[in-house]
């Protein structure tokens, strides 16, 4: 198994030991956001066309939310030190490894999914540190793709909050089975959605299903990754 982890919070740092897979670069995301994963909590397919829709937008991005950002080369605990300078709150997961260096053992902190951290606050507040070339030339959203008539619009992914917190319980858990789900297997996506009422999980949100042959909870994030519980039984279970 892998080693433990820590996991960076602004004001509440935690210990972390998430195992698993998780590759080292992201794509954006295409796929029309589902309900509960749309900023406005309504769905692209049959939610608000026109002026509504554009006024719903408008409106979401003066509130403040969790986005999640990718940087190139590695950079992202740099990316992170710099918002979180900038009083701006910051998740940044990261995974201690044991490396044999000059024939000794030495610990090593590297991030818990490779170029990619998550950040709060309004779309201006993300925009100025995305789109500043001059200390942050490597920072990017992602984006999440949607059609308005014959457009395709993009916008920063948002990661709505309850994920945000159940992705951080999972990640300061002391579980050794704890993994990141590769983006081709949809398994979690059809599950049903459940709430962990007890155990070291207790407060996550999210699908349930069997993978590698344990029942887990899982938090799918918009395409962008899924990350998984590791075992849970039934009675720890509340369906929602």
């Amino acid at each position: 198994m892998n080693t433990l982890s820590n996991v960076d919070i602004q004001r509440d740092i935690k210990k972390s030991q998430c195992i698993g897979f998780a590759s080292n670069a992201f794509p954006e995301v295409q796929k029309p956001a589902l309900a509960e994963n749309s900023p406005t909590g309504v769905s692209t397919k049959n939610g608000p066309s026109g002026t509504a829709a554009k006024i719903s937008r408008k409106r979401s991005k003066e509130v403040p939310h969790w986005y999640a950002l990718r940087v190139t080369y590695g950079r992202e605990k740099k990316a992170y030190d710099y918002l979180v300078g900038q009083g701006i709150e910051a998740f940044y997961p990261t995974i201690t490894t044991v490396k044999i260096v000059n024939g000794k053992r030495k610990s090593v902190e590297e991030s818990r999914l490779p170029n990619v951290f998550f950040a709060r606050g309004t779309e201006e507040e993300i925009k100025s540190f995305v789109y500043d070339n001059v200390n942050l030339s490597y920072l990017r959203f992602y984006y999440r793709h949607f059609h308005e008539g014959a457009r395709i619009i993009k916008e920063p992914l948002v990661v709505p909050d309850c994920q945000m917190e159940s992705l951080k319980i999972i990640c300061a858990s002391e579980a050794e089975d704890v993994i990141i789900v590769p983006p081709e297997i949809h398994k979690f996506q059809t599950g049903q959605t459940v709430r962990v009422i007890d155990g070291i999980f207790k407060g996550v949100i999210g699908k349930v299903a069997r993978y590698h042959g344990q029942q887990r909870v899982a938090i799918v994030i918009d395409g962008l990754l899924t990350v998984a519980t590791a075992y849970i039984p039934s009675a720890f279970l509340e369906h929602l």
